[in-house]
């Protein structure tokens, strides 16, 4: 665990980019601020009121004049004294008033110790923190919405909910093991139990929600598949905007993965184009085909390619082996992985080259699940499956209840749950010392994603993603 207290240096940085703007703020946390403030100002401004004063350098002289905003400790953003000059942008004066505030005893900020500073006095845990650089970094208004929602507390909420659920059924089983012959009311099999069903319940709507943050942030992972000369690297270029893949009439042509990162109405997706999937007896083609098998076993979402024919024997040996139960109901989102093995990616049958029919572009529901014509040459219908893809990874769902999410919330929440269901395994053995362990690692993994676990090493990676002066 992290230990909190108050630092020792007062810490000054331009929370402004740099460059020209009509406005330059300069932001300054940490003991000194008041003595700063009074050689800049020649008074301290009142608390929480934009004063108008000249900002002076040693001498006297005004550097500038704008708003001066000061903040005393603990009602600020980093729970520490806090100053902040708003003056006219220009680079020279940002760079006389911060070099004014370094004379008088700042230090420079490193990139994010404003945020870290937040963290280590309490005023923000960790999910908070790292909300404010994904809502800086935000690319769609849904993603912006979700990151001010994990700013707000909704994922740490979640967090602590389940903490205290865990400590309360932990502190009863402790009870029980340390005082056995004591007059206490345990819990019984049954009741401890249920308690773990519970908690395991909470986790998997938490788990389920973070998987959809992850996507907003993340971006998914779509792979394009099908049989030889359907159309697959065509479909990659024409969602990518751009010739990213050789096309050619030849059977065969795309012998590894082709990856394009693209946004689609701001929203990140990771496109994989495949080598066709068939019988060969060419060794490099064979391996291309089982990076392609590997590829669709890590997707979020398949989008298998068929030319005009339409669906083909071997089409249909794909969806046997990797097509999921929600591809066939037409449900949104996602899958949720709820074991170790990850479930089939949801599907998306894509069949192309409609203009070579005269068809029109449109989307069906059959009965091997949701099928867009389109054609990947003209256009038509590319519409169609952007809809489609923004359903299906959550981009068009209500932002109510949602927040962003990284790989270590999940990668936190999944030991979680192999943790609970480790406890359950040792409920039914009657084993309690061992069940309140998986508890306490349990709550460990869980308490690393607010940051009531974590390492310096970690806090370091964290904040040093930050832009100086947040």
């Amino acid at each position: 665990m992290i230990p909190r207290g108050k630092t020792t240096t007062t810490i000054a940085a331009p929370a402004t980019p740099p460059g020209r703007g009509g406005i330059g703020v300069i932001r300054l946390s940490g003991p000194k601020t008041a003595h700063i403030a009074q050689g800049i100002l020649g008074a301290l401004p009142p608390p929480r009121y934009a004063t108008y004063k000249p900002f002076r350098d040693a001498l006297g002289d005004p550097i500038d004049t704008g708003l001066a905003l000061y903040f005393p400790a603990p009602h600020s953003f980093t729970g520490e004294d806090v100053l902040e000059l708003h003056g006219h942008g220009g680079p020279v004066v940002m760079d006389l008033l911060l070099a004014r505030t370094l004379e008088l005893g700042a230090e420079p900020a490193r990139p994010g110790e404003f945020s870290q500073r937040a963290f280590l006095n309490g005023k923000l845990d960790l999910v908070q923190v790292e909300a404010i650089a994904d809502l800086i970094d935000s690319a769609s208004e849904q993603a912006a919405r979700a990151a001010r929602q994990s700013l707000q507390g909704v994922f740490s909420q979640a967090i602590h909910g389940l903490l205290e659920s865990l400590l309360q059924l932990r502190t009863r089983i402790e009870a029980a093991i340390d005082f056995p012959d004591d007059d206490i009311d345990f819990l019984s099999a049954s009741d401890t139990g249920a308690r773990l069903a519970a908690i395991g319940e909470d986790l998997h709507r938490t788990l389920d929600a973070a998987r959809r943050g992850s996507l907003l942030r993340e971006g998914a992972r779509i792979v394009i598949a099908g049989r030889p000369n359907v159309g697959k690297s065509s479909l990659l270029n024409a969602l990518a905007g751009r010739d990213t893949a050789i096309v050619t009439d030849i059977p065969g042509t795309t012998r590894d993965v082709l990856q394009e990162h693209i946004h689609l109405d701001g929203h990140p997706l990771h496109i994989f184009d495949t080598a066709g999937l068939r019988e060969t007896r060419d060794p490099v083609e064979r391996h291309g085909v089982q990076r392609a098998r590997d590829a669709i076993g890590q997707a979020h979402i398949l989008l298998l390619v068929v030319d005009e024919k339409g669906i083909q024997p071997e089409d249909q040996r794909v969806l046997a082996r990797f097509q999921s139960p929600s591809s066939r109901q037409g449900m949104p989102g996602p899958n949720a992985r709820d074991s170790e093995q990850p479930l089939p990616p949801v599907t998306l049958i894509v069949q192309n080259k409609i203009d070579l029919i005269h068809a029109p572009p449109q989307t069906l529901a059959t009965d091997l699940g949701i099928r867009i014509n389109l054609s990947a040459k003209t256009g038509a219908g590319l519409d169609l499956l952007g809809t489609q893809l923004k359903t299906r990874t959550g981009f068009q769902q209500n932002t109510e209840g949602l927040f962003l999410a990284r790989r270590r919330h999940l990668d936190a929440l999944e030991r979680a749950r192999l943790a609970l269901d480790s406890a359950r395994r040792q409920l039914t053995a009657g084993a309690a010392e061992l069940l309140a362990e998986d508890l306490r690692q349990a709550q460990q993994a869980l308490g690393e994603i607010t940051g009531q676990y974590t390492t310096e090493n970690l806090l370091d990676r964290i904040f040093s993603s930050f832009c100086i002066g947040k």
